[in-house]
């Protein structure tokens, strides 16, 4: 007598069958002639866990076979400027991959983060916030991009004491910038088939710095009309996004409301240690951790070697995409995501108790 299989056999049954008949493969990329050669990115490990998790992601290319190789150059946080062969390197590789830098709070000493922004005209920060399966959030559905703009408004720096106890600090805001991120925003959201554009702002007291910059969207928007435009106030967008945050697509920002956003938003979508970023702009990007709140992280955690790399792995295949290496992205992204969705590695933050090591060979293992 025949025995009856369970229904959950037969659909992995059935699952296996399709999988043999029509095995999944991603749409067929066809590079140019030359487009194999390894590619040179220059490496900043950082501050903090920079070294662990830029170390971490170093050694999955390896395990991958990447066609990319490492110029590495050790900055910290506290130089007060960026050494010139960084910059010369990140110019003549176009590409760079960073650890967190530290920024002193007070003192004088300016932020290097924004310094290479600067120097490299990389004009648009972008942060890609969304759940990964297996891990447990608050809310479901969240696949937001904050799109920041990354070189003017509160981060110009233009401070001065005017008289002892008072200081006047500027905001700058122009038009150039404005469009220049408005457009970045649209066709990002075009090319990657998004729906919506949110224009982030605060006009209603800002009237002319935040009024020019809505102004600049509004006349970028009218020629995408196939992408839907709205634009939130940044105090009611703050309350949107922890109350129903599955309403936000692609995001544009000025500078300081979306760094406040973006990191709103990754700690909505699992937590700053997923999630991936970037800075880009007409010639070079740096690719980093997405949110970058606790990016150096605590001195417990570097000493436990317990770091999680998810984020700068995430942002490696984002890297490697941006290379024209897509298959190599695709094959990054998925095994990171298969060890998150089966939930037996994972670092102090997303709940476990692995050290970045035990990630990263984890990872590796998910890779064949």
């Amino acid at each position: 007598m025949a025995t009856r299989k369970s229904a959950p056999h037969l659909l992995k049954q059935l699952h296996a069958s399709r999988h043999h008949l029509n095995p999944t493969r991603s749409v067929t990329y066809m590079p140019r002639p030359g487009d194999g050669t390894p590619r040179g990115v220059t490496l900043i490990p950082g501050d903090g866990i920079g070294p662990l998790v830029t170390g971490a992601v170093g050694q999955v290319m390896e395990a991958m076979h990447a066609p990319v190789y490492f110029e590495k150059f050790e900055v910290r946080g506290d130089m007060k400027a960026v050494p010139a062969e960084v910059l010369e390197s990140i110019k003549k590789n176009k590409v760079c991959l960073k650890g967190g830098l530290a920024t002193p709070v007070g003192g004088g000493v300016s932020s290097l983060n924004v310094q290479l922004r600067k120097e490299l005209d990389l004009y648009a920060s972008l942060v890609n916030c969304f759940n990964l399966p297996g891990l447990t959030t608050r809310h479901d559905n969240v696949d937001i991009v904050v799109i920041r703009e990354n070189t003017e408004g509160e981060y110009a720096g233009l401070e001065h004491e005017v008289v002892p106890g008072v200081v006047e600090s500027l905001k700058v805001i122009t038009k150039f910038c404005s469009e220049r991120i408005a457009k970045y925003a649209f066709e990002y959201a075009y090319l990657n088939n998004r729906k919506k554009v949110t224009a982030v702002h605060k006009a209603n007291i800002m009237k002319l710095a935040d009024g020019l910059f809505l102004e600049s969207c509004r006349e970028v928007a009218t020629k995408y009309p196939g992408i839907k435009y709205n634009e939130i106030i940044v105090d009611n967008c703050c309350m949107q996004l922890v109350s129903k945050p599955e309403q936000f697509d692609v995001m544009v920002t000025p500078n300081l409301y979306g760094n406040l956003v973006a990191n709103t938003a990754a700690g909505i979508a699992g937590g700053t240690g997923v999630m991936p970023g970037g800075n880009v702009g007409a010639d070079h990007a740096i690719f980093e951790q997405g949110a970058s709140a606790g990016n150096v992280g605590k001195e417990k955690v570097v000493q436990q070697k317990k770091a999680n790399p998810v984020a700068l792995l995430l942002s490696s295949a984002m890297m490697l995409r941006h290379l024209r290496f897509p298959a190599f992205a695709d094959q990054l992204e998925t095994a990171v995501k298969r060890v998150i969705l089966e939930g037996k590695h994972r670092t102090k933050d997303l709940g476990g108790t692995s050290t970045t090591q035990e990630i990263v060979d984890a990872v590796i293992d998910a890779l064949n």
